[in-house]
């Protein structure tokens, strides 16, 4: 049975928790700074838990002794520690960040690793990565490579169109943060928030705007071999106009305390969500230019008897899922690995990986 360390209890720290443990093949042990939170954990035999300062690097190295790996699920600028003491720890470490500064730390970490160090292992970055690297394999030459990634709530009923379903800190960091995208074959920083769309999907329309992290490694793995490629955020139309008028118009872009305070006390959160995937590839093929692309809602589901949310079951599956094929010897076990090195027949015939198409709807 494989020991693994996860660091964050929150909701999706939990949920990988108890994915690995159902799965009777992990011992997990959960580490998290609030004591509540860690008994907020469902009850099983192969989680145990610990409290501790999550910034104590020498405490963390302690938690991972013994471990063959550890899943960072804490905030985008807590993960920096964690990575440290597990490349000192010499074991392996998968993070879920979307945050492009930690994953250059976690790349520089990597050179002359004894360990695979896998960041960005959730939905985007994540399986959107080795989804769109798979359909880029099919093509002689390509021209576009467009992804488009929404986690919705199914029943909006506020001004802004949306709900809370994951972190506010995360959320807010997306909505700021430059954007990495590729144009006219460079990798460049356009602002987020920016170039807005419309589409439809299943006959419901959408809205999709730029937003940071979600290209993951994608930007500089497909560098001069794409003439444009770039990730928008998908919601329901009026969502930006809004959130642009409380970033830019009342600045709280430089309050961000302020604005995660308001989004959690006035934005309920909700179970009840959607996760819509909407990934376009153009280029040629046998010299003739055409499409290829894939698109999935995922809605939640219960598992091991918890009911998830669909962000919970497709960011902790994700995670799970390249974990498995790490430890298998499916994926590189040493230095710093992409998404795009994982193989997306392997992850969908992962048992973890199954949880994409067993919760489409």
């Amino acid at each position: 049975m494989n020991r693994v360390a996860v660091v964050g209890g929150g909701k999706i720290g939990s949920a990988i928790a108890l994915m690995l443990a159902e799965s009777g093949d992990y011992r997990v042990h959960l580490a998290d700074q609030a004591e509540p939170r860690l008994k907020a954990v469902a009850s099983h035999p192969a989680i145990s838990t610990a409290t501790m300062d999550l910034q104590d690097e020498a405490r963390l190295r302690d938690h991972l002794a013994g471990a063959a790996a550890v899943v960072s699920a804490v905030p985008f600028h807590a993960t920096g520690a964690v990575a440290r003491a597990a490349r000192a720890a010499g074991i392996h470490y998968l993070d879920l960040t979307e945050d492009v500064a930690v994953t250059r730390e976690v790349e520089r970490l990597a050179v002359e690793a004894s360990s695979a160090l896998v960041p960005q292992c959730g939905l985007a970055p994540g399986f959107i990565s080795i989804v769109a690297a798979d359909l880029a394999r099919g093509f002689d030459r390509l021209d576009s490579l467009r992804m488009r990634v929404g986690a919705l709530p199914q029943f909006p009923s506020n001004a802004l169109n949306y709900n809370l379903t994951w972190s506010t800190e995360g959320l807010i960091n997306e909505y700021i943060e430059p954007c990495e995208a590729v144009v006219e074959g460079r990798v460049t920083l356009v602002p987020a928030l920016e170039e807005r769309e419309e589409f439809s999907l299943d006959g419901v329309t959408y809205e999709a705007f730029n937003t940071s992290g979600g290209l993951g490694t994608l930007a500089k793995t497909f560098e001069g071999r794409v003439r444009t490629m770039n990730y928008r955020s998908i919601r329901y139309p009026g969502h930006q106009a809004l959130m642009k008028a409380l970033l830019q118009d009342l600045n709280l872009r430089n309050r961000r305390d302020l604005l995660a305070d308001i989004l959690e006390n006035a934005i309920p959160a909700t179970q009840q969500d959607v996760i819509v995937i909407f990934i376009t590839v153009c280029g040629w093929r046998q010299d003739r230019f055409v499409q290829d692309s894939f698109a999935q809602k995922i809605y939640p589901q219960t598992v091991a008897g918890q009911p998830m949310s669909a962000i919970q079951v497709t960011t902790s599956a994700g995670a799970c899922a390249v974990l498995d094929l790490l430890l298998e010897g499916r994926i590189p076990a040493k230095g710093f690995v992409r998404q795009e090195d994982v193989p997306l027949d392997a992850f969908l015939g992962n048992r973890f990986g199954r949880f994409y198409s067993a919760a489409a709807g």
